[in-house]
């Protein structure tokens, strides 16, 4: 069950910035539910706020396993970016995971020159409050480049409507150690409903590869709302064992 609340989450990201939509101070609420077999069981809670700065915006997600899931793999985890306003492009990301008995510090800083986009990376990884291991790298790409955090707020600018079923694009993904790429397809309008209210949506489909083309996960889906909010109401994907789906919690 690794990272799986995060995976989910992140999966729903954008593939290119289509306007300067300003967003409101926010919190968005998901509630995590593990399928298995006749095992459905409220699994996590996921928490994203978005708060105002001066230029920039300042967004956090805390992820958290329920009480029964502690016991099998304990998630608690900690997402934080500082995103320029006039772009959406990320200035900073940090992560900190607890997963299980490692403590995992990401961070990466952003730098750009022309059509390069930098990332000063640094990963440090803990074992019983110990240092283990610890890596330095600096990545490099072109293109539309941003992290785990700042793609939840690329993802609600795009103009779904406007895009014919079958549409794809890939984007650039800078964790603390390593690129990732990201292919989205949209997949057209479906209905969703949570919490007793049935929302209209834009479904799509999300591809991660590692930069040697190789499929790093199963395909997952996401579906964000036709209103001009964009709210992502549902995620899906598959574990090795079982599947997830998370909720929009009102």
């Amino acid at each position: 069950m690794k990272n799986f609340i995060i995976v989910l989450l992140v999966s729903v990201l954008a593939c290119t910035w289509a306007g300067a939509k300003e967003f409101s101070p926010e919190t968005l609420r998901y509630k995590v539910m593990y399928k298995w077999g006749l095992i459905n069981k409220k699994a996590g809670d996921v928490t994203i706020t978005l708060s105002h700065k001066a230029d920039t915006y300042d967004a956090r997600l805390t992820a958290m396993t329920a009480s029964w899931a502690d016991k099998f793999y304990k998630v608690r985890d900690t997402l934080r970016s500082e995103i320029k306003k006039a772009g959406l492009e990320p200035v900073s990301y940090r992560k900190f995971a607890h997963e299980s008995k490692d403590y995992n510090l990401d961070e990466v800083i952003y730098r750009r020159d022309g059509a390069n986009v930098y990332g000063d990376c640094s990963h440090k990884w803990f074992r019983e409050g110990k240092l283990r291991r610890s890596q330095d790298t600096t990545l490099v790409a072109q293109g539309t480049t941003i992290d785990m955090l700042t793609a939840f707020y690329f993802m609600r600018t795009l103009p779904y409507e406007s895009m014919t079923r079958g549409y794809v694009e890939t984007v650039n993904i800078y964790s603390g150690k390593r690129k990732e790429l990201l292919t989205i397809k949209y997949l057209g309008e479906e209905s969703v409903k949570t919490d007793g209210k049935t929302y209209p949506c834009f479904k799509v489909a999300f591809i991660f590869t590692s930069d040697g083309k190789k499929k790093s996960s199963d395909d997952m889906f996401a579906w964000i709302t036709t209103d001009p909010a964009r709210i992502p109401v549902k995620l899906e994907g598959k574990l090795p064992v079982g599947s997830v789906k998370c909720f929009l919690v009102e």
